[in-house]
This record gives structure tokens, C-alpha cells and sequence, in this order.
């Protein structure tokens, strides 16, 4: 794939993103909560004032997953070990290393951008890439990073959940943090500079197939046994990023599901 080829194809997912990030925040704008007390509460919990709108979107994921996602994983796991499998997902977060230092950086988190400096140096040497995680063995834990958090870390709110065509739960600030990491990420530029494009195509798809082969029993336990299989993935989902946000830690109870992603963790 030629430079103008992947830029496109990086435009394109870019204003897909955005076309959903405007339309949310038009609907968002135009939606009336409840007069009801209780359904109020109820709607300020979920913080999903696009909810029908969502709903058709997460509909359209779950057929694309069924027709593409699950089956390419499902494969996956079947042809390839799990020793493998763990391998190349050591390679994979090894290639993220770069984000995470640049995000920690910009949240003025700098012994957790420090740690991941080092462990981007010792896996992508001594550990082969990251097929071994040198790094953990010398206590460096692995760190979180996103442009997405460093904009929780700013200050700015998350605004409505949203469900993005193919990428599933976010919110109007993560959907930005990804468009920015995409464009900021080192190892694209230097895919770009050396004609691999293909091999960077090949990274987000690997990255996808794994990381839904990793929750293949999780998901199908909960979609046989969740009463409403939408509510429950934006309910564990708005969890798991507020926990994530927080670099691990757990959020404050109060105001949790009014949003778990408000505020900033530092002055």
C-alpha cells in the first residue's frame, strides 16, 4: 500500500470518527431527560441520552463480529498455541510502548513514562522485540496511556456514552484520544517513512483478532446469561475506563455513574 493509500485510509477513519463524535453531540444536545424522578436517576446514570441510536450501532457491531471478528478469532485459537498467542501479544503492547510514554509524558506522569522508556528499551532488545517481557522480570510493571486520558487528566468530561461503528464503547473524549493516537503514534510515521504499511495494517488487525480471542468464553457466558446484553457491556464497559483512567485505581463512589470519567485525577 502506497504513502497516499494508508493516509487516506488513516483519513478515512478519522472522519468516520468524527462524523460520529458531531452527530453525537447534536442528538446529545437535543435529548430531554425524563421528568420522572426515578426514570432520571435512571437516565443520568447510564449516561446514554443516544441510547436508540446507539443500540442500531451496536447491532450492526454484533453482526459484523458475527460474521468476521468471532470467527477470524475462533480460528485463531484453534491454529495457533497459547504460548504463541501470549507472545505475540507481548509484541503487540510492546509496539504501544511508544503512546504510552508520550501520554504519560503530557499528564505530567513521569516515573510511569520513565517505566515504560525502560521497558520499551529492555523488550525491544534483550526481550526480542517483546516476545519476552524483560522488562517486568526488572519490576517494570506495565502502564496505561491514551490520549484519551491525558485528556481526563486535563480536565475535559467525557460527555454521553457512545457507540462507535466497529470499535464499540467510547465517548465523545475517547473518541478524539483515538483519532490523536493514531496520528501521533512513532511506529506509524516509521512504517510510513519505510514503505511497511502492510505490516502496520497487519498490527491493528492482529491486535483486534487477539484481543477478542482473549474474551471469546467471557462474552458468549454473557450474552446467554445478561438479560440485556446492550445494557450490560456499557455498564462493564464505563467500569473498566474509569478504573483505566485512573491508571488502575478505583474511582470515587460518589458520582460514579453520573460520570466516571469527570474531573481530573491531578490540580
Amino acid at each position: 500500500m502506497s504513502d497516499s493509500s494508508a493516509s487516506s485510509c488513516r483519513v478515512i477513519g478519522a472522519g468516520l470518527l468524527l462524523l460520529s463524535l458531531l452527530l453525537s453531540l447534536a442528538l446529545g444536545a437535543c435529548a430531554t431527560p425524563p421528568r420522572d424522578a426515578a426514570e432520571r436517576a435512571s437516565f443520568e446514570e447510564t449516561n446514554d441520552p443516544l441510547e436508540p441510536l446507539n443500540r442500531q450501532i451496536f447491532e450492526l457491531n454484533q453482526f459484523l463480529d458475527g460474521i468476521l471478528l468471532k470467527p477470524a478469532a475462533q480460528v485463531y485459537v484453534a491454529a495457533v498455541p497459547g504460548d504463541a498467542r501470549d507472545a505475540l501479544r507481548r509484541v503487540i503492547d510492546n509496539m504501544k510502548e511508544p503512546t504510552i510514554v508520550i501520554n504519560n509524558a503530557l499528564q505530567g506522569e513521569f516515573t510511569r513514562a520513565k517505566i515504560s522508556f525502560g521497558r520499551l528499551a529492555l523488550n525491544t532488545t534483550i526481550g526480542v522485540l517483546g516476545i519476552i517481557d524483560v522488562g517486568k522480570r526488572f519490576g517494570l510493571d506495565k502502564q496505561t496511556g491514551d490520549f484519551g486520558q491525558t485528556l481526563f487528566v486535563w480536565g475535559l468530561p467525557e460527555g454521553p456514552y457512545l457507540v462507535l461503528p466497529v470499535l464499540g464503547p467510547s465517548n465523545p473524549r475517547d473518541a478524539i484520544g483515538v483519532i490523536v493516537d493514531s496520528y501521533g503514534d512513532p511506529l506509524d510515521y516509521l512504517a510510513n517513512a519505510k514503505d511497511l504499511d502492510e505490516l502496520e495494517i497487519g498490527r491493528f488487525a492482529a491486535d483486534g483478532i487477539d484481543q477478542r480471542a482473549r474474551v471469546l468464553d467471557v462474552l458468549e457466558d454473557l450474552q446467554k446469561n445478561a438479560l440485556d446484553f446492550y445494557a450490560q457491556l456499557r455498564s462493564l464497559s464505563r467500569q473498566r475506563r474509569a478504573v483505566e483512567l485512573r491508571h488502575g485505581e478505583l474511582p470515587p463512589a460518589k458520582g460514579f455513574y453520573e460520570d466516571p470519567g469527570a474531573g481530573s485525577a491531578r490540580p
